[in-house]
């Protein structure tokens, strides 16, 4: 497995015959907030570590509400290690140091809310200091991504040919909803992106995947094929329990409900049959909660 940059937020992921082909997706980790599960993060990239799974993290790695002049800012949700006159700093090196075990699974780390805030309004980039200062210290190879943005992944189906999934992620938007838990997201998806085979979002703190299909019309000189084209399409749960007991806090005020925790694994197959006479490869991607 390699990973490259194509531009400023398309990259791919070359897995080569043998490799796992599995694709960690995670999102609105907060890594610095107290209601962070480290627990659960920690279970889960070990487990990716061990089968050696790539990890994609799409946008709010980061929370960092608890600087100056921060009118989101809450005392109670500091960690006593970022408590200091270098929050921001204190923040990038203590994380730097907590992820390394993960230096060769994690490959693209894209934007969220919460580090554009930051650059929007305390005039630094969190999130590129901590992908340099993590890839300077470790010799890893870890890219930044966008707020949206695409995967490629390529993997072998047999010694002369590949498959390729194009994965369109976007961090999200709005607040998703109590009833449709954003399943009104992932239709817009299919009206504003075209071409993928996968689409992945975060942001409403849900967990939840679908398999929707397409017809799709393929038309070279003059012959022409309709295809039934399967696009997967994801949202992947936070890192951050903010619930509780139900007693209080910005989250029970708002009225939100208890939410799933938690990333997803992506699961990629592709395969060679013939199909009236002809070879063709089959592709099939899904998507599962990682293991208890």
């Amino acid at each position: 497995m390699n990973i490259e940059q194509i531009s400023s937020n398309v990259h791919r992921i070359n897995f080569q015959k043998g490799d796992n082909t599995k694709v960690a997706l995670l999102s609105d980790i907060h890594w610095d907030n107290p209601k962070s599960d480290w627990a659960l993060l920690k279970k889960d990239l070990d487990y990716c570590l061990e089968h050696k799974i790539p990890v994609h993290i799409n946008g709010d790695l980061f929370c960092l509400m608890q600087g100056r002049g921060d009118k989101r800012g809450s005392k109670s949700d500091i960690r006593p290690e970022h408590n200091n006159s270098k929050y921001l700093d204190s923040i990038v090196n203590t994380a730097v140091e907590w992820f390394e075990p993960y230096k060769d699974i994690l490959s693209v780390i894209g934007y969220g809310n919460h580090e554009f805030s930051i650059v929007k309004y305390q005039e630094t980039d969190v999130l590129r200091r901590f992908v340099d200062r993590f890839n300077m210290t470790y010799n890893a190879n870890v890219f930044v991504g966008g707020y949206g943005g695409w995967m490629i992944y390529t993997v072998d189906v047999t010694s002369t040919s590949k498959a390729s999934f194009k994965h369109k992620y976007f961090h999200g938007s709005g607040g998703g909803g109590v009833v449709t838990k954003g399943a009104i997201n992932l239709t817009r998806a299919t009206a504003m992106y075209s071409g993928f085979d996968i689409f992945s979002m975060g942001h409403i703190h849900e967990n939840m995947a679908r398999t929707d299909s397409i017809e799709v019309l393929n038309h070279i000189a003059q012959k022409c094929d309709i295809e039934l084209k399967e696009i997967h399409m994801a949202i992947t749960g936070a890192y951050k329990e903010e619930y509780g007991d139900g007693s209080k806090g910005w989250h029970v005020e708002r009225g939100a409900p208890p939410k799933t925790m938690g990333g997803r694994i992506l699961d990629l197959t592709a395969y060679q049959k013939t199909v009236n006479g002809k070879y063709k490869i089959i592709k099939m991607a899904d998507s599962y909660r990682f293991p208890i």
